[in-house]
């Protein structure tokens, strides 16, 4: 690297600064950031002040021929805005400010009057792309931390830097929308072929390419795009009409995915049309209302509880009070082939990067995780968010075998075969007799208590449930279950192997159901009796998706499979008493054969021709002995169900299953699909107010039986006045 010429003047403030300026011998010059005792470069409220003093240096600069910003922070650019900001702030017109500001740092870059360029290597997200976005040019490296996007939405916010205006500008409205309305991240291939990055170059010659490009001046090179992208663009976006015909369109889909229930991408669209209709001023100014506003709703704190409790989940080794060094896990043996031991398998190499042995049966079932394998990483080249030579390289870390040849010297098994104890046992004495006396033993149960899988063990304590939820690739939670005779460093150890996988963790203690499956299944009763007083299926899932379901429960059931629900109902009556009893009803659906899905009609009918909504399984109201018909108000439908299920999740809490209302929360959004705008279970709780939960309870309770008498903690509480969360 050339030598540098440092014009800054040292002081304490600057030396303590995010930013600091220096100029090459060759005219160029360079922003570093550095965000001074963080992992990561995040831009604070402060910096503000930071960052004018720096472009008054770069300004001030004699020979000034570009300017070149990048990180000296490894594997992060920059990763975004500092959240607890908008925590601290006390109005729409406080968070409003912050936004403002935003632009007018960011506009300085804009108009600088030598080129800028962003020379971008790790992540560059939210506020650190709509910093790149104002550059005259941006570059970034191929490696794999380098990735970009303006995940604001997830935040139930947009972006605030301008990067509502810039964004469609430089690729055009229809990607930039999909970038804003989802918060997807783009890889830098990705990047690239969308026109966010004019170029892709390897880490160790990014400050050269930058540079280069800055010696070059402002002019950049224009993308050329196929000739029907040219016509469409045209046609869509260059005129009033075919803008407007575009936003109504986006307004429409949006709408079908939401249903009201995030205001964000509602607004996101809004902002983004004002500056096409009015002009960039506009556009910035309405941005900035928006941002304040939105930061002020209960949708937004929210999300950003969600977003609190997953990075301190991330730190967290569940292990109280004590220092426990976490056995290490580098090979890793699956038992079973099947749709969640073919998951758990690829999670582990592509995630994990860790050695795989998969074990089944016979050739037959270990070519099915093969296909489900390799399917996956076609379609990962494809999308070009890997190339052919990564994919075979993580494909090799799996292999296979139909015994336990190279079970030796694994770290950890997960068996995932059928829900049968006496299967279990055996795949427990299997392992302890093939593999290490250290190897972990770890069951995929959905519902059989770990420390009844444990009494089949030689060591119990290294025996730990892992449960993962379907299909592994894209479920985030991974539920781990700790029994009393757990070792610690057992349990820290399959915790760090969770994360490894991409997983966001809870640990909970051992029992019937454990903690997600244990406060499903009163959900699911609730929906299916429903079902049995004479409601249309389509009326009960369609309530629960307008109350913020990603699915209505009776599609689940037919999902998973009638039966398989079925199964878990005897052992959590006997555990629980009559408030966990399944429908009488659900039997009959089970001896006609209507199963759900797999057997081509349950609830529902499945002949795999109709598309759009389901048809309703003509037997149905015969098999529940009902005469079908009844109407129930949306919002009913959807607290019965709710109610029972954060009422148990309340339960679990009071019996120590769980260690906290955070995990609770994260458990049920991220495993079960709890709506997260409204925060969890416990979150839930707390914004109804818990005199009032216990009211609700009460009343559904006389209603429709004590199977809704409120927990006793929940009482308790609400007499205290106190809440799950401060």
């Amino acid at each position: 690297m050339s030598k540098t010429n440092t014009v800054r003047k040292p002081s304490a403030d600057t030396e303590a600064s995010a930013f600091t300026f220096t100029q090459r011998p060759d005219g160029v010059g360079l922003i570093d950031v550095n965000v001074p005792g963080d992992a990561q470069n995040t831009l604070k409220a402060e910096f503000a002040e930071q960052f004018d003093a720096v472009m008054v240096q770069a300004s001030a600069a004699r020979g000034l021929k570009g300017l070149v910003i990048r990180s000296t922070k490894p594997g992060s650019f920059i990763a975004g805005a500092d959240i607890n900001m908008f925590d601290r702030a006390q109005s729409a017109r406080e968070v409003e400010e912050l936004s403002l500001s935003c632009h007018k740092a960011l506009q300085q870059l804009e108009d600088f009057p030598v080129a800028v360029v962003a020379a971008i290597d790790g992540a560059c997200l939210g506020g650190g792309l709509e910093l790149a976005l104002a550059c005259h040019a941006r570059i970034c490296t191929d490696n794999k931390a380098t990735v970009l996007g303006l995940p604001e939405m997830m935040l139930g916010l947009l972006p605030a830097g301008g990067g509502t205006q810039r964004l469609p500008r430089l690729i055009g409205i229809a990607a930039s929308l999909d970038l804003l309305l989802t918060g997807k991240q783009l890889r830098p291939s990705q990047a690239k072929k969308l026109g966010v990055v004019d170029e892709v170059v390897p880490a160790g010659v990014l400050l050269e390419a930058a540079v280069r490009r800055a010696l070059k001046g402002k002019a950049r090179p224009q993308a050329k795009k196929p000739l029907q992208a040219r016509a469409m663009n045209a046609a869509l976006e260059e005129n009033v009409f075919g803008r407007k015909l575009l936003f109504n369109q986006a307004r429409k889909q949006t709408l079908s995915k939401t249903l009201g229930n995030y205001p964000s991408p509602e607004r996101i669209l809004d902002v983004v049309e004002t500056g096409y209709a009015k002009g960039l001023k506009a556009g910035y100014a309405a941005e900035a209302r928006a941002f304040g506003e939105l930061a002020m709703t209960p949708v937004s704190q929210q999300c950003r509880n969600i977003f609190f409790a997953q990075n301190a989940l991330k730190k967290e080794s569940f292990v109280e009070g004590k220092s426990v060094t976490p056995r290490k896990i580098a090979k890793v043996g699956v038992l079973g082939a099947g749709l969640m031991g073919s998951g758990i398998a690829l999670v582990s190499a592509n995630k994990g990067k860790l050695d795989v042995r998969l074990k089944d049966r016979d050739a037959k079932g270990l070519s099915y995780g093969y296909t489900y394998l390799r399917k996956f990483y076609d379609k990962r080249v494809s999308r070009r968010a890997m190339n052919a030579a990564e994919a075979a390289a993580e494909l090799a870390h799996v292999t296979g075998t139909a015994d336990y040849s190279g079970f030796g010297d694994l770290d950890i098994v997960v068996e995932a075969v059928f829900e049968d104890l006496k299967l279990k046992h055996q795949m427990l004495k299997d392992v302890e007799a093939h593999c290490r006396p250290d190897t972990i033993f770890a069951s995929n149960t959905s519902s059989i208590p770990i420390g009844d899988i444990a009494r089949a063990a030689k060591r119990p304590e290294n025996v730990i449930g892992l449960h993962y939820f379907s299909p592994v690739e894209k479920m985030p939670l991974l539920e781990i279950i700790a029994t009393p005779q757990t070792a610690p460093e057992v349990i820290a150890a399959s915790a760090e192997f969770g994360k490894a996988q991409g997983k966001t963790v809870i640990v909970v203690r051992d029992g019937p159901g454990f903690y997600t499956t244990r406060i499903l299944a009163p959900y699911l009763n609730e929906a299916t009796r429903i079902l049995s007083e004479g409601v249309s299926p389509h009326a009960v899932d369609k309530a629960m998706m307008q109350y913020g379901y990603p699915i209505g429960p009776v599609a689940l059931l037919d999902e998973v499979g009638i039966d398989v629900g079925i199964k878990v109902a005897p052992l959590l009556q006997a555990a629980f008493g009559e408030r966990m009893a399944s429908p009488a009803g659900s039997d009959a659906l089970i001896k006609a054969g209507c199963l759900g899905r797999k057997t081509g009609k349950g609830f529902y009918l499945y002949d795999g021709q109709r598309k759009g909504e389901k048809p309703v399984n003509p037997e149905l109201h015969k098999l529940l002995g009902v005469k079908g018909g009844k109407k129930l108000p949306a919002l009913e439908i959807a607290e019965r169900c709710t109610y029972a299920m954060v009422n148990e999740a309340a339960y679990c809490l009071q019996e120590g299953i769980l260690f906290e209302a955070m995990h609770g929360d994260i458990g049920a959004i991220f495993g079960l699909g709890f709506p997260p705008f409204r925060g969890g279970p416990f979150r839930f709780l707390d914004s109804v107010g818990l005199p009032q939960a216990v009211a609700r309870l009460e009343q559904l309770a006389k209603q429709h039986g004590p199977r809704f008498d409120p927990a006793p903690i929940l009482r308790e509480m609400a007499k205290k006045g106190t809440k799950f969360h401060p």
